[in-house]
């Protein structure tokens, strides 16, 4: 663990088992909250703070009123080939999520395609971290979710009241060398983001991402979660109609071929995702060693463009957050004040000791 003086630092392996701890201390078997843990602070260590630390109080929350199911297995409803439908009872997100991909992933070596879809899943976390797993074992992923007909926060464009969720997009490929792995919600910022802003004291978010309950733009956080509520603007600009349609027909995929929900009028609010991976084994169409040659050619022709005045480096999907990784290995994760003094006392009220932040 470092300090800076002005936002607590700590190193990954401790906030590691602080993260584990918790979950254990609200009976999360120790297997399982292990992989949360780690899905959690792989996603700081990224930069996605909005998928990191920030979830474990939302998470433990949901164990204690009985929303989350902690040890729950995964429920088979259909193995038909090389499509696999699940139910996840509401147990934690991560663990069923790598349990679908543990089930799919055979099924892609042996048909070139395997597809897996899964209900009533917890919040699975950063979606990059299934599609690195996957370009890991020299494949591909495809994959989406919704919130279960819940969290509703992107209205349509011309519209002023939200009606579908940030539905993000993940697609990782092998390389060879780093996979790229392109990650991104369909509106112009991830909800957790502006749950960041909102849950640190209520600061105000940056121009360009909110509009008021009349459609207005705003920067304050407040509208996503107090009614009457604004909404979180499609990601395009001009052209928001194609971020909006990205995200009507992701919402389609996941709920349409889990047996979830997609957004309906009174959703309650949301708890957890619907999920659909696609998973490609590329040995099986042009080969393996092609596609490799390719993805590697393509990466080295891009980022080989000369580059406009004040730009170091062309990043590929994929590398920003290997930059962050490193950045944040060597020097640890930022967690700013407001949200440290929250996980304090969220780890207070379960019996467990947080770490301490020294000068």
């Amino acid at each position: 663990m470092s300090w800076n003086p002005a936002v607590p630092t700590f190193d990954s392996p401790t906030l590691v088992r602080f993260a584990q701890s918790v979950l254990e201390a609200v009976g999360v078997l120790p297997e399982g909250a292990k992989i949360v843990a780690e899905s959690l602070i792989g996603a700081n260590l990224c930069g996605h703070d909005s998928h990191g630390l920030l979830r474990l109080p939302q998470y433990v929350d949901f164990i204690k009123t009985g929303a989350y199911a902690p040890n729950v297995e995964l429920k088979v409803e259909s193995d038909q080939g090389a499509v696999v439908t699940t139910d996840g009872g509401w147990g934690l997100g991560q663990v069923q999520s790598h349990r679908l991909l543990d089930l799919i992933l055979p099924k892609a070596r042996q048909f070139g395609l395997a597809a897996g879809s899964g209900r009533h899943f917890g919040h699975i976390g950063r979606l990059g971290e299934y599609a690195e797993r996957v370009a890991g074992e020299g494949m591909i992923l495809l994959s989406t979710v919704n919130n279960c007909g819940a969290g509703q926060r992107v209205a349509p464009p011309g519209g002023v009241e939200p009606r579908l969720g940030t539905n993000p997009l993940c697609v990782g490929v092998p390389t060879g060398r780093d996979p790229v792995v392109l990650d991104f919600g369909t509106s112009v910022v991830a909800e957790g983001k502006v749950r960041n802003y909102f849950m640190n004291d209520r600061k105000p978010v940056p121009p360009g991402w909110l509009l008021d309950p009349e459609g207005n733009p705003t920067t304050d956080s407040s509208v996503l979660y107090e009614k009457p509520l604004g909404s979180i603007l499609p990601m395009g600009g001009e052209q928001a109609y194609k971020g909006f349609g990205l995200a009507f027909v992701l919402d389609i995929l996941a709920g349409g071929l889990s047996g979830g929900k997609t957004a309906y009028p009174g959703a309650p609010p949301a708890k957890g995702n619907n999920v659909f991976f696609l998973v490609i084994q590329p040995a099986l169409f042009a080969g393996a060693d092609h596609l490799l040659a390719e993805s590697l050619g393509l990466s080295e022709y891009v980022v080989s463009s000369k580059k406009r005045e004040g730009v170091e480096k062309i990043l590929l999907p994929g590398d920003p957050e290997r930059l962050n990784r490193e950045k944040r290995q060597a020097t640890g994760i930022p967690i700013e004040q407001g949200h440290w003094d929250k996980f304090v006392a969220m780890a207070e009220s379960v019996g467990v000791v947080p770490p301490s932040v020294e000068a």
